[in-house]
């Protein structure tokens, strides 16, 4: 069945909120050999305003995240880099092209900086080759190539990733779940109350538990009722298994009160019609 509107979900700022939370940990596990040449113990920097400017006139109403990240590196070549990080679906038509496009420009503003250019695709599995550039004309050639991370291949790794310590890799998993239960709202449901008693037993912090408890309210979000349905399940678990968290759930933080006491009334109504054999 198909999710309801009040189910809809906004990843686009899931995904770029997300990435300026845990940058360190998404490019340990997506870019490994990325984080280990960048010097951690600088401070990095999103340049998205400054993004936005160099690419406004172009792909208008396109559906991925970009973020610009000034970093610096180990290697103490130069002070700093920038990496162009690119979050999507499916590749579109002329995805390649596109990229370049965005490295070119990026490159004419910082003429005297490396760039380096990441995508994250998060749909489904596509067979077309993507990460390659290539223009040639008669002698003259452009070649650019591009590493290209496809989430839907760690379908083949989820005990990897329900097992790995990295906060990041709830993120991949809540994503996965999200592609997976796209018509079945109970299945959602399900995923959802299955990834968050996983993140209740990980003994993270409690402010890292609620920053990760947004994320994935904000990618498998339910319909009123099952959400809560979901509260009720993890607050029994919170108080089974005495984890002292907050449902931290942002789209429902000022209707819980009412949509709680509608819940109980409505359960009241059903006892007293039960109790008069109606």
């Amino acid at each position: 069945m198909n999710m309801t509107s009040e189910a809809t979900n906004d990843y686009d700022t899931a995904w770029k909120s997300t990435l300026e939370h845990y940058l360190p940990q998404c490019l340990e596990m997506l870019f490994p050999k990325v984080y280990a040449d960048i010097d951690w113990q600088k401070p990095y920097e999103f340049l998205n305003t400054e993004l936005q400017k160099i690419i406004s006139d172009a792909d208008s109403g396109r559906n991925h995240v970009d973020s610009l990240i000034k970093v610096f590196t180990l290697d103490g070549a130069e002070n700093w880099v920038l990496i162009h990080f690119d979050i999507q679906g499916k590749p579109e038509k002329l995805f390649d092209a596109r990229i370049y496009r965005y490295h070119y420009r990026l490159q004419d503003r910082y003429p005297n900086r490396r760039i380096a250019s990441f995508v994250v695709l998060t749909h489904q599995r596509s067979r077309k080759a993507v990460g390659h550039y290539q223009q040639n004309l008669w002698g003259t050639q452009i070649q650019f190539d591009f590493p290209v991370v496809k989430l839907q291949d760690w379908n083949d790794n989820i005990e990897g990733l329900e097992n790995n310590p990295n906060p990041f890799a709830i993120v991949i998993l809540a994503q996965l779940i999200a592609h997976r239960t796209t018509r079945d709202k109970f299945a959602r449901k399900d995923g959802k109350f299955h990834l968050i008693l996983l993140l209740y037993r990980r003994g993270y912090q409690r402010q890292e538990v609620l920053d990760l408890l947004r994320f994935i309210d904000w990618m498998l979000a339910l319909p009123k009722d099952l959400e809560l349905q979901l509260l009720h399940d993890v607050k029994q678990i919170e108080e089974e298994e005495s984890m002292p968290y907050v449902m931290a759930f942002e789209r429902y933080a000022k209707e819980e009160g009412i949509l709680i006491g509608e819940a109980r009334g409505e359960a009241r109504g059903e006892a007293r019609g039960e109790a008069r054999g109606e």
